[in-house]
This record gives structure tokens, C-alpha cells and sequence, in this order.
């Protein structure tokens, strides 16, 4: 043998002692390996219903959100329809205090009137009657007088 053979089996040697040294680790990274994809495909199998729940669960969540949104536009029509209600209520009030000014004022002129008229016709019943009662005082002091001058 010469010289070049020895040291290509040296090499050799040291090759399969490497390939040896090598393939302990190698063959427990392999079973590490293994259990990890035991383990991700044991999550993808637990994980599959509960994101099927979790679908569900929004799905729900998105109707009864549908649901509280109808609701609220129910509301609002109903705030809508007092707002209008409220608004006539506005109007029929000052509607009634229109007219409520409308009939005072109506009413007071002639009351008013009739008021003035029957003070006026009281007026001049008591001035008649003073009128009179002036006009019998003066005839007894008339008649008073005549007798007093006649007895003179």
C-alpha cells in the first residue's frame, strides 16, 4: 500500500467515523421533528371546531347586532313620529293662544262698549232725576216764597 491508499483510507475512516458522529443527532432532530408535527397536527385537529365555533359564535354575534340595528331604526322612526306629534302640539298650542287673543279682543271692545253705554245711560238717569228732584225743590221754594210774601 502505498502512501496515497493509506491516507485515503485514513479518510474514508474519518468520514464514516463523522457520518457516525453525525447520524446520532441527525436521528433524534428526525424523532423531534416527528413529535412536533404530532403536536401542530393534534392543534390543527382541536383547533378546526373551535374555529368552526368561533364562526358560529360571530355569526350570532352579527345577527343579534342585525337585530339591535333594526331596533334602533324602530326607535328612531318612533323619536321621528314624536318629534312631528310634538311639533303640532307647538302649533295647536299657539294655534289656541291666537285665538284665545282673537276672542279677548273681540269680546273686550264690546264689552267695552256696553260697558260705557250702560255707565252713560246710569248718568244720565241720575242727572234726570236730579234733574227733577232740582226742579220740585225749586218749585216749593217758589211756592214757599209766594206764600211767605203773601202773608207779609
Amino acid at each position: 500500500m502505498s502512501g496515497g491508499e493509506i491516507a485515503a483510507l485514513i479518510a474514508a475512516g474519518a468520514f464514516v467515523m463523522l457520518v457516525l458522529v453525525l447520524a446520532v443527532p441527525i436521528l433524534r432532530l428526525r424523532h423531534t421533528v416527528d413529535a412536533a408535527t404530532r403536536a401542530i397536527n393534534d392543534l390543527t385537529d382541536r383547533t378546526g371546531p373551535l374555529l368552526g365555533n368561533v364562526t358560529t359564535t360571530v355569526d350570532n354575534v352579527n345577527t343579534a347586532l342585525g337585530q339591535v340595528q333594526t331596533s334602533l331604526d324602530g326607535v328612531n322612526v318612533q323619536l321621528a313620529r314624536i318629534d312631528t306629534i310634538t311639533g303640532h302640539a307647538q302649533q295647536v298650542t299657539a294655534n289656541v293662544a291666537n285665538l284665545s287673543t282673537v276672542v279677548s279682543a273681540a269680546a273686550a271692545n264690546p264689552l267695552v262698549k256696553v260697558a260705557a253705554f250702560s255707565y252713560g245711560v246710569r248718568k244720565a238717569a241720575n242727572a234726570r232725576r236730579r234733574a227733577e228732584q232740582d226742579k220740585q225743590v225749586r218749585a216749593t221754594l217758589k211756592e214757599q216764597r209766594k206764600a211767605a210774601r203773601g202773608r207779609r
